[in-house]
């Protein structure tokens, strides 16, 4: 069932990727339509792990892809998902385990610009851990951030919960996106 629910997930990453062919970049302008809609952005990210990952991870680093519909000149929906590393330490590993533990998000979201070029954002998925017998984690994130043509940076808090383990992280993405 775990590899099911991986190839699933990897399925909608490349969807994701291979539907996105004439996409902007993170926001449209507010002055004129936007004929086409649909946008690509890629993204690295960084964060400060919280809850139960906060002892024994001293930080986490991933990147994303993220494919937007621009619904309005101030309202996107989102599709994202990529690869989140918590970097573990030496103290807490298990033996026969992997150095770190991996997740690859699957989230829905909408973006809103409440003003030309700043942004809240929700998102809503599953978290896939990479792990041998990995769980599958409910994962929810709001955001808040800046985009243009091109760059989007946001703040954001992302919470991973299920199966007795909650935990999450405060981060930082760094994107550049282009329109499809």
């Amino acid at each position: 069932m775990k590899k099911v629910t991986n190839l699933l997930a990897s399925a909608l990453v490349a969807a994701a990727i291979l539907f996105g062919t004439s996409a902007k970049a993170q926001t449209t302008p507010a002055t004129s339509p936007n004929p086409n809609p649909w946008r690509l952005g890629f993204g690295i990210e960084g964060g400060i792990p919280t809850g139960d990952a906060h002892p024994s991870s001293g930080f986490e680093l991933g990147g994303s892809a993220r494919l937007q519909y621009d619904v309005t000149s101030s309202v996107s929906l989102m599709l994202t998902s990529g690869y989140t590393n918590f970097f573990i330490k030496d103290a807490y590993r298990l033996p026969g385990e992997s150095k770190n533990l991996g997740i690859v998000p699957a989230k829905l979201g909408v973006k809103w610009f409440f003003v030309p070029s700043l942004y809240v954002a929700g998102e809503a998925g599953a978290g896939f851990e990479t792990i041998t017998n990995g769980n599958t984690k409910l994962i929810l994130s709001p955001a808040l951030g800046w985009a243009n043509r091109h760059w989007d940076v946001g703040v954001n808090y992302t919470n991973y919960s299920g199966q007795s383990d909650n935990f999450g992280s405060v981060g930082l993405r760094l994107a550049y996106g282009f329109g499809l």
